[in-house]
């Protein structure tokens, strides 16, 4: 009986070990929207790569980077501990955006053919859920200014 605790024990552990959690993310389309009058951003995070467009037209063009194997390590860690199928019921912590005090932020992810939204937020103060998320994505984009 001992044994074959020990090896129930040892394949659930070394399942938990398994980098298939990254082949997980590396399946994800993460796109990051912020939007107001004169403001415009947007991210998709793609199989360790990050389009990024700030500002809208022809005069600003997207541009593509290539996140470091650190930063993608973060964001994996990040995604792990979002609740996929809670991201409708998110309640932002603030109203800015009503009176243009913020611009009006969305988080959506593809995953296994599934698209998940969170609701409108303030850019700059997601919901507590995904702020780590959010707030690393968003720092992906100051990286390449």
């Amino acid at each position: 009986m001992k044994a074959i605790s020990l090896l129930l024990l040892t394949l659930f552990l070394g399942k938990s070990c398994n980098p298939t959690v990254q082949k997980d993310i590396a399946a994800a389309v993460i796109q990051y929207t912020a939007n107001s009058r004169g403001y415009h951003l947007n991210i998709n995070v793609a199989n360790k790569k990050a389009s990024i467009s700030q500002g809208r037209g022809t005069e600003n063009p997207t541009t593509e980077v290539v996140i470091s194997e650190a930063d993608w390590n973060e964001l994996v860690g990040y995604f792990q501990n979002v609740n996929l199928k809670e991201l409708p019921n998110l309640k932002d912590p603030t109203q800015k955006r009503f009176y243009d005090g913020a611009a009006i932020a969305h988080l959506k992810i593809r995953y296994q053919d599934t698209d998940y939204d969170t609701v409108d937020f303030d850019h700059g103060n997601p919901p507590a859920a995904i702020e780590m998320l959010v707030n690393k994505i968003v720092a992906l984009a100051k990286i390449e200014e």
